[in-house]
């Protein structure tokens, strides 16, 4: 199994783009400075000894040692000695919603936001228990199926958004449809269910989907994130606020007799997501904990081994060919004929 220890400064890849656009903008540069000076031809006589070849070649040792440094700062990883864990904990499902609603800044810097805060600040509180997660809009997904492997689920997490379902809604019965579908069927307990929300669209399937989730043994959760008096959508097109058809500005609001409706029917409890995340997870986990656990084992890697040195020794060795390699080509020095 192969894995990144610190999968975190893999976000730094992303400035290869900048490096490429810095290039680019050189080399543009470069070429309006020589029109500017005169005829292209006549100016490029004057500098004989430049070579864009060698300009194009250093660039490229650059960006390679950058990526490599990046990968090295990641520190790959491959397992080398695998143990069976026994674990006692509860089986965590959380079912978040992504629908454009959640882009609502009635609460800082968002709703959605701040909900994947909440899910972070979760995940450092729960030891030993497998987490999954769903995410819904107008349609449900599982996104990552249970596991005990909290840096992968915080990299999925990282990577939510509303565009990744086009369709639009608040499909809460669907989702916990499949968060139910998500838990071990063969079990009837040790399940518990959260759904964060801010319940806008009423969902009719939803008491009827957590009555059947409960029956399979599935603790309902809810917490709702807004404000009930609402707040207006951002709409990224526009650069303002959503209008309707007849030109008002849509406003959304947080629909707390749903969501206290489904946590009722799934015997959890309800909360209120305002500024203060840290009493709603700890709510929530001495909720989770106050739950009958159980015993389950997994085959883990114990022991990694780091491959860190060989991709920072070639970022290294591509710095130092490119500190050798000149941008300005010497010409060579005409023979002398030599008469015998």
């Amino acid at each position: 199994m192969l894995r990144f220890q610190h999968s975190e400064y893999l976000w730094a890849l992303t400035l290869l783009l900048v490096l490429q656009l810095a290039f680019l903008g050189i080399s543009w540069w470069k070429r309006r400075s020589i029109r500017r000076i005169g005829d292209p031809a006549l100016v490029e006589k004057l500098f004989a000894g430049y070579s864009r070849k060698l300009f194009v070649f250093k660039f490229l040792l650059i960006f390679l040692a950058f990526f490599f440094g990046v990968l090295g700062l990641a520190n790959l990883q491959k397992g080398s000695r695998m143990e069976k864990i026994t674990r006692k904990g509860v089986d965590v499902v959380i079912a978040l919603d992504v629908s454009k609603s959640m882009l609502a800044n009635d609460i800082q810097p968002d709703r959605l936001t701040r909900a994947k805060q909440l899910i972070s600040k979760l995940m450092d509180k729960l030891d030993n228990d497998r987490v999954g997660l769903v995410v819904f809009a107008g349609n449900a997904y599982l996104q990552m199926p249970l596991t005990i492997d909290y840096s992968a689920a915080k990299m999925y997490l990282s990577t939510v958004s509303p565009d990744m379902i086009p369709t639009q809604g608040t499909a809460i019965g669907q989702a916990i449809q499949v968060s139910d579908e998500a838990f071990n069927k063969k079990e009837r307990k040790h399940k518990a269910l959260v759904v964060i929300s801010d319940g806008e669209d009423h969902d009719e399937t939803a008491l009827q989907k957590t009555r059947t989730a409960f029956d399979n043994g599935v603790v309902t959760n809810t917490i709702g994130i807004g404000s009930v008096a609402g707040s207006p959508l951002p709409d990224p097109e526009t650069g303002s606020y959503k209008k309707d058809r007849e030109g008002n500005t849509v406003i959304s609001k947080l629909n707390e007799n749903e969501l206290k409706g489904i946590a009722a029917a799934g015997k959890g409890i309800y909360q209120h997501l305002d500024n203060n995340t840290d009493d709603v997870v700890n709510t929530l986990v001495n909720k989770i904990d106050s739950m009958e656990q159980k015993e389950f084992g997994e085959n883990v890697f114990t022991d990694y081994n780091s491959y860190f040195q060989y991709f920072l020794g070639i970022c290294l060795a591509l710095l130092l060919i490119e500190f050798f390699i000149p941008e300005v080509r010497h010409p060579r020095e005409p023979r002398e004929n030599v008469v015998a």
